[in-house]
C-alpha cells in the first residue's frame, strides 16, 4: 500500500533522475516532492505521467511553501528528508516507522540512525527524546521526520503561518507538540551519509540572521501563550519587592565567586583579575576550592596571605559540582549583597567591571545583571565570533525568549538574598542557565551589552572538544531545565488566573 509521500529538502544540488527513481521504488512511496531552488536543467524526462514527482521552488522553512506542499500531500504520512536524498532505510526500517506512526497516531515521529563517514566507518547516532522543554529551533530530530498528515491538517495553517519566511517548520512542530507528544523511536532505522549541519549557537550574532532570529522569537512567544507559560513583562518585579533585599546586612557589597577544581595554569590569573577591580564600595573574592589535587589549593592559599579580601573555602563535601560550589559561596557568611561570577579559567575585561555591574543594579532595581563577553584563546587573542552580547534580549520579552536560546551571557551577577532562596542545581553544566531562568520568571534582569569578560577557550574547558554524545547529554539537560521552567510558569500563571477570578467573584 502506497501510503507515504517523501519530501526532499534540496541541498547544494538538485537530486538526479536515479536518486528520485530510487525513492519512488520504495514499496510504500506514492510520490516524491522536492523543494528548493529551481532544478537545473528543468524537470527531465523521468517525471512520471502519473505525477509521482513534483518540484516546489522555495524553502521548506517558508510558511507559504510548506503549507502548499502539505496541502498537496495525498497520503496519510509524509517523510521529510532535511539533508537531501542521502538517506536509505535499513532492512524493515521504513516499514517499522510507518507501522508505529499508524499505531500511535503520533503527529511527528523520528528515529535513531547510522551515519556513514567514508573511511571513518559507521557511527550509531542516538538522538535525544523530545520533551516539553525541547523548544529550541535547532533541536536535533536527525535528517528524517515522519509527519502525520491528519494532525497537520487539523492545525488550520492560516495567513499568519503563510507569512513566515524562516520559522515555518519550527512553528509546525511546536504547534504539533501542543496537541500530542512527538515520538522518538529509539531504534536504528536508516542510514545516511549527510546529517543536518551543526547548528551555530552564536548564529544570532550574524547580521544576516537577525530577521530569522526575530521570527523564531515571535513563533516561540506565540507557543508560550498557547501553552500557558508566557510571562507578561509588567508582571516582573524589581529586587526591592522581596522584603529582605534592602534590610539584610552583608559584610561587603559585592563578592566575586570563583569555583575551582584543578586549574593550576589559570587560577592565579583569574584571582588577580578580580583583585585588580577598582570600586567605590567594599568587595571580596570567594574562591571555592573543590578539593583540587593539582596544586591549585597551594596557589590559592598563598594568594590569600597577601590578599586579605580573598576567602578560601574548601567544602566539607567532596561530591559537589560547580552549582554546589556556588551554593557554598552564597551561604557563606563572607558573601556580599551581590554575587558575581568569574570562572577559574576566565578574566574580567578591565578593572571597572564590578563598578559597572554595581551601578547597573542600582539603576534599575534589578535582581540580576548579566554582561557581555568576548571569546579568546588562552593567550587573549580574539576568536570568532568575538563579542557575544546577546542583543536579542529585550526588556519586553527577554524573559520569555530566554527559554529558546541556550545561554544569557557573562558575567552573571545575582542579588544574594534571592539566589539563596532559589539555589543552584548541583551540576557542572547548565547551573547558571537554571538560575537565570528562575530569576527572570519573576524578576527584572539588567543587561550590559558592552564587553566585560574574556571567556578563554582552551583544551581544558568543560565544553571544549566534546563529542556528539556529550553534547547530546548537555542539550538534554538544558531541555530538562526548560521543561521544569515551563511547567513552573504554567503553574504560576494558572494560580494568578485563579486568584484574579476569585478576587473578581468576591468583588
Amino acid at each position: 500500500m502506497r501510503n507515504l509521500t517523501i519530501i526532499v529538502e534540496q541541498q547544494k544540488h538538485p537530486p538526479t533522475e536515479g536518486e528520485i527513481a530510487r525513492l519512488l521504488a520504495l514499496a510504500p512511496v506514492a510520490a516524491v516532492f522536492t523543494v528548493g531552488a529551481p532544478p537545473v536543467p528543468p524537470l527531465p524526462s523521468w517525471q512520471s505521467p502519473a505525477g509521482r514527482h513534483r518540484h516546489w521552488e522555495g524553502s521548506i522553512h517558508s510558511g507559504a511553501t510548506l503549507r502548499a506542499i502539505l496541502e498537496n500531500v495525498k497520503t496519510p504520512l509524509a517523510l521529510l528528508l532535511t539533508a537531501g536524498v542521502a538517506w536509505r532505510p535499513l532492512p524493515n526500517g521504513l516499514e517499522r516507522m510507518l507501522a508505529i506512526a499508524e499505531e500511535t497516531k503520533a503527529p511527528l515521529l523520528y528515529a535513531d540512525y547510522h551515519l556513514l563517514q567514508g573511511r571513518a566507518g559507521r557511527t550509531a547516532i542516538r538522538l535525544n527524546t523530545y520533551q516539553l522543554g525541547s523548544v529550541r529551533e535547532d533541536f536535533d530530530f536527525g535528517p528524517a521526520l515522519l509527519l502525520g498528515i491528519p494532525p497537520v491538517r487539523r492545525l488550520s495553517l492560516g495567513d499568519a503561518f503563510g507569512r513566515l519566511r524562516y520559522g515555518a517548520l519550527y512553528a509546525l512542530r511546536l504547534r504539533l507538540a501542543l496537541k500530542q507528544p512527538l515520538l522518538h523511536l529509539r531504534e536504528f532505522l536508516y542510514e545516511t551519509t549527510s546529517a543536518d549541519a551543526d547548528f551555530d549557537i552564536f548564529a544570532y550574532q550574524d547580521a544576516a540572521n537577525v530577521a530569522a532570529q526575530g521570527e523564531y522569537e515571535h513563533v516561540f512567544s506565540e507557543y508560550l501563550r498557547q501553552s500557558g507559560a508566557f510571562i507578561e513583562a509588567d508582571g516582573l518585579q524589581g529586587a526591592s519587592a522581596f522584603p529582605l533585599t534592602a534590610s539584610q546586612r552583608f559584610p561587603v557589597e559585592m563578592s566575586v565567586v570563583i569555583p575551582v577544581k584543578d586549574r593550576l595554569a589559570t587560577i592565579a590569573v583569574a584571582i588577580h583579575s578580580a583583585a585588580a577591580q577598582e570600586t567605590t564600595f567594599p568587595f571580596n573574592i570567594i574562591v571555592v576550592d573543590n578539593h583540587s589535587q593539582d596544586g591549585s589549593s597551594d596557589i590559592i592559599a598563598n594568594l590569600a596571605r597577601s590578599l586579605p579580601h580573598l576567602c578560601h573555602i574548601v567544602p566539607k563535601s567532596d561530591f559537589l559540582s560547580i552549582g554546589g560550589c556556588w551554593n557554598e559561596a552564597l551561604f557563606s557568611p563572607a558573601c556580599g549583597r551581590y554575587a558575581v561570577q568569574l570562572d577559574s579559567d576566565d578574566i574580567y575585561a578591565d578593572n571597572t567591571v564590578l563598578q559597572r555591574i554595581y551601578e547597573k543594579f542600582q539603576e534599575g532595581d534589578y535582581a540580576a545583571v548579566i554582561g557581555s563577553y568576548t571569546i579568546v584563546d588562552k593567550d587573549g587573542r580574539v576568536l570568532a565570533p568575538g563579542l557575544i552580547s546577546h542583543r536579542e534580549w529585550t526588556d519586553a520579552n527577554g524573559h520569555n525568549n530566554a527559554l529558546r536560546i541556550n545561554g544569557l551571557g557573562a558575567p552573571r551577577a545575582f542579588h544574594t538574598v534571592l539566589a539563596r532562596c532559589f539555589g543552584f542545581p548541583n551540576v557542572g553544566y547548565g547551573e547558571d542557565y537554571a538560575m537565570c531562568l528562575r530569576f527572570c520568571r519573576e524578576y527584572r534582569i539588567g543587561r550590559i551589552f558592552e564587553n566585560l569578560y574574556l571567556c578563554r577557550r582552551w583544551e581544558g574547558n568543560t565544553d571544549s572538544g566534546i563529542g556528539r554524545e556529550r553534547k547530546g547529554e548537555n542539550d538534554a539537560y538544558k531541555d530538562h531545565l526548560r521543561t521544569l521552567e515551563i511547567m513552573a510558569r504554567q503553574s504560576r500563571n494558572a494560580q494568578l488566573t485563579k486568584a484574579a477570578y476569585l478576587l473578581k467573584a468576591r468583588g
